[in-house]
């Protein structure tokens, strides 16, 4: 049985640890959302790749739901005593090793599939894990600058992290999205795939930035096995994260219902055969077939039954 899962970082991760209990003689393939990537003191930072291989590799600091346990910032306190900008951006020193590997196997000329996958083989996440493409894409907002109030290009990270999605956001740019190509193994992994799974990520940044990457979404539209979401949005609030402040500027609904229909039924020329929404949600997606079931993954118990019920709805049984 093959599964492939298309995600992001926190909840991608948690959903991701479900399905491998869930399934666990299946091979999973995660593709992982790149977008958000950025380089930073000259370093390349690919967050939700690392978020996903700390998770599974069990080195992940559970209470932040990113970053390294038992991570120290002396690197960053120095980094600051020295006025380096961005100074909103820290770097773990745990985590700063995986950023030096990275920018290095980057700098030799080794694309970031091979970096990642070089970079799991201390992890062993137990899926195989791709980035959504070699390529260099990155996220950017559009937002009016607070003191002039004219248009304003912010890379995600920065609006995320520093402004915590406080600016309006007119909208989101994928920079170099339509040059990029899907990392080898992406295109096939989706093509033969026995399910291919939305996990509750960003439909906007997450999931939206993958699906963006030409020849992804064909790929997904033309799978072997049935495409099932999982909502991110329960009772009309994001999981987690900020996909409420993305959702409306791309003209969606925030509410379950919204995002199924944004995603749409694969039969007629969208992408889902099922949506799985939180126990108690209405909604109605035309010719795709909605399943109300518990989607807080608030303990390992809870996050399996979740993966259950997806792959349930994708007509395998682990």
């Amino acid at each position: 049985m093959h599964i492939v899962v298309l995600a992001g970082g926190v909840g991608g991760a948690r959903f991701l640890t479900g399905v491998l209990a869930a399934a666990p003689g299946a091979e999973v393939t995660a593709v992982v959302n790149t977008g958000d990537d950025v380089t930073m003191h000259g370093l390349r930072i690919c967050p939700d790749l690392d978020t996903v291989m700390y998770t599974l590799g069990d080195g992940i600091d559970e209470e932040r739901g990113w970053g390294r346990r038992g991570e120290s910032w002396v690197v960053k306190d120095e980094l600051a005593a020295y006025g380096a900008e961005p100074t909103w951006f820290g770097l773990g020193d745990r985590d700063l090793a995986t950023h030096l590997v990275r920018t290095r196997m980057l700098d030799a000329g080794y694309p970031l599939s091979d970096v990642t996958a070089a970079l799991a083989q201390r992890w062993q996440p137990g899926v195989r894990l791709l980035p959504m493409s070699d390529q260099r894409v990155e996220t950017h907002v559009v937002v009016d600058d607070p003191e002039t109030g004219r248009p304003q290009a912010l890379h995600f990270q920065e609006w995320w992290v520093r402004h915590r999605a406080a600016l309006d956001a007119r909208s989101f740019v994928q920079v170099g999205v339509d040059e990029a190509r899907p990392a080898p193994g992406v295109v096939e992994s989706l093509r033969s795939a026995d399910a291919v799974l939305f996990a509750p990520s960003n439909p906007v940044v997450s999931i939206g930035t993958v699906l963006g990457v030409p020849g992804i979404r064909d790929a997904v539209q033309a799978a072997a096995g049935r495409v099932v979401g999982v909502s991110p949005i329960v009772d009309g609030a994001a999981l987690r994260g900020m996909a409420d402040r993305c959702l409306p500027v791309v003209g969606v609904e925030v509410s379950a219902q919204g995002v199924g229909r944004h995603y749409g039924a694969r039969t007629d020329g969208g992408l889902l055969d099922a949506w799985l929404v939180h126990t108690g949600d209405a909604a109605t997606v035309p010719r795709v077939d909605v399943r109300a079931v518990p989607l807080l993954m608030s303990s390992p118990a809870a996050t399996r039954d979740l993966a259950r019920a997806a792959l349930d709805a994708a007509g395998i049984a682990p």
